[in-house]
This record gives C-alpha cells, structure tokens and sequence, in this order.
C-alpha cells in the first residue's frame, strides 16, 4: 500500500522538481490584466486548472473590460478574483452595479479589496475597510486584502508601521466576525528574511489571517528594478541592486527560485507559518511566469491543442 507514494516522491526527487518547492507552490495564483489578458490565445494551456487569478483593475480601465475578462476566465474553469481599488469607486451605487455585473456575468464570488493606487479618492470611497463595512460584499465566499511586507509609506510615511498595523486589526475583527475566507494577498519582494521576519510579527500581534505571498515572476532586470521603485519595494529590492552590480548577470533574466526555496524551506520547517500561498505577478509576462510555475511545481499540463 506504501508503495505508490513512494514511487511517486522517487520520481518527483529524480525529475529535477524540489518537492518542498513543489508543495508550496501547490495551488499558487496569478494576476492578469485586461490588456495582457487579450494577448494570451488560451489560458487553459498555461495555467492548472482551477488556477485563482486576480484580474487588475487600473484606474481607466473600462469595467465592460474587467467583466468581460471575468467572464472568459471563469468559462474557462478558473476561479476569477478582480480587484476592487477603493479610491477609483465613484459611489456606493458604482459599486453595487460592478458587484451585479460580476456575478451575473461571470459568477463571481470571491474580491481582492484594497485603496487603490490613486493618491485622491474619486468617490465615496478610500480604504478597504470602507468596502468591507458597505456590506455590499456580505454574499462573498472569499474576500483578500492587502499586504505589505516591507511596509508602505502611503500609509506611514514616517517609515512606521503604526497605521498599517491598526488597519490589520480592524480586518482581523471583521474576519473573526464574517463567514467569509479571508487573507492578505501581499506586494512583492525579492528576498526571504524579511518576509518571514513580517510574517512572525504578524502572528506575534495576533494576527491570524493566512499570507498569499507575492513574488514578482521571471523578468528582465531593468523590468524588475522599475516595477520594484515604482511600486515602493523595500529592504529586499537590494537583491536587484546587488545583481545588478555583477556584469555576469546583468543580462540575464531574474527567476524568484532563491526567494521562492527559501520561503518554501521555511514554510516546510514551520508549517503553523501564517504564509500559505503563493501569488504570482507576471512582470515578465504570464507565458514565461507560468512556464517557471509549471517547471518547478511539477505540474503536467494537459494537452489541450
């Protein structure tokens, strides 16, 4: 009876897959936007099948796009998570109609709700708790929330992490409170140590919310530096910095293999480790971000041509 799993670790450990990578890499998602959705021809030759994909709602973006997405998405099999920004929802009404629209036309039922990368609010709104209190997602199965591992200086510019950590209070009550499965779907970093070190204060303040990590995917340096400023990357965007420095690798593309085996060597030796998931953000393209994906999971794609 013990044979067969046996057999199948052997396999996996000769394949070339590192099986602790693999398990962490079990059920990862990615995100998607509208404009790099149309580019790809079908996303069920690239992703797994279930596969939780966030679609980015940037400030612009027409919402007949972000719901035609959603739609094709989820016919495809995947389970479709768009995001809500705050800032750039003009009314509770606005709201309430993009909430209808997604879940009669693409069934919807799970949300990313985070403020959004607008400095002013548009509308009524300009935090996620703002969202959650409208009540207008209480039918939600699932509902995530922004992380910031390496903080974030829109919210405390003085470097702290004082409001940022009252705001993951307030969510930690509103999860204990709803039926809702909640978790923090964080900005990327480049560099394990300070994940983790964010991730145990987390529990050591009592906050209890499950961690989606987010890891920027194989991307040309220059790509990733950019992204990495752009975005407010801390500490870890020393490890671009440092790459940079060595002529040998200047040219080569980035792959998240260091930072991604060292967080699944973490997680395997520490499995009450609030990080649970891993969230992908395809700066180098969703093709080549989930070719990595399926390399170092192990996952057999199916032939669908």
């Amino acid at each position: 009876m013990a044979l067969l799993p046996f057999l199948k670790r052997k396999e996996t450990e000769t394949s070339g897959v590192n099986p602790v990578v693999a398990a962490f890499l079990h059920d990862y998602s990615i995100e998607v936007m509208p404009r790099t959705a149309e580019k790809v021809e079908n996303f069920r030759d690239l992703l797994p099948a279930g596969t939780r994909v966030y679609i980015a709602h940037i400030d612009g973006t027409p919402i007949d796009d972000m719901v035609g997405t959603a739609k094709r998405l989820a016919l495809d099999g995947f389970q479709v998570m768009p995001h809500f920004p705050a800032r750039i929802i003009k009314h509770r009404a606005t709201l309430a109609d993009w909430i209808a629209r997604y879940q009669g036309e693409a069934g919807v039922d799970q949300a990313l709700l985070l403020a959004g990368g607008v400095a002013e609010p548009q509308g009524d709104f300009h935090s996620s708790m703002q969202l959650m209190e409208s009540g207008c997602f209480s039918d939600f199965k699932r509902l995530h929330v922004a992380g910031h591992p390496e903080g974030n200086r829109d919210i405390d510019p003085d470097g702290s992490d004082a409001n940022v950590m009252d705001a993951l209070r307030w969510k930690q009550r509103f999860s204990d409170t709803t039926d809702a499965e909640m978790a923090l779907t964080t900005q990327f970093a480049f560099e394990a140590d300070p994940i983790i070190a964010w991730a145990d204060a987390l529990r050591d303040a009592g906050i209890t919310i499950p961690i989606h990590i987010g890891i920027a995917g194989p991307a040309k340096l220059q790509t990733l530096i950019k992204f990495a400023m752009a975005c407010g990357v801390g500490p870890s965007l020393r490890v671009l910095q440092k790459r940079a420095m060595d002529v040998t690798k200047l040219l080569l593309p980035y792959e998240p293999t260091d930072v991604v085996t060292a967080l699944a060597t973490h997680k395997a030796a520490n499995p009450d480790c609030l990080i649970t998931r891993v969230h992908f953000f395809p700066l180098g393209g969703i093709k080549t971000n989930a070719a990595w994906a399926t390399d170092h999971s192990g996952a057999q794609m199916k032939d669908r041509t």
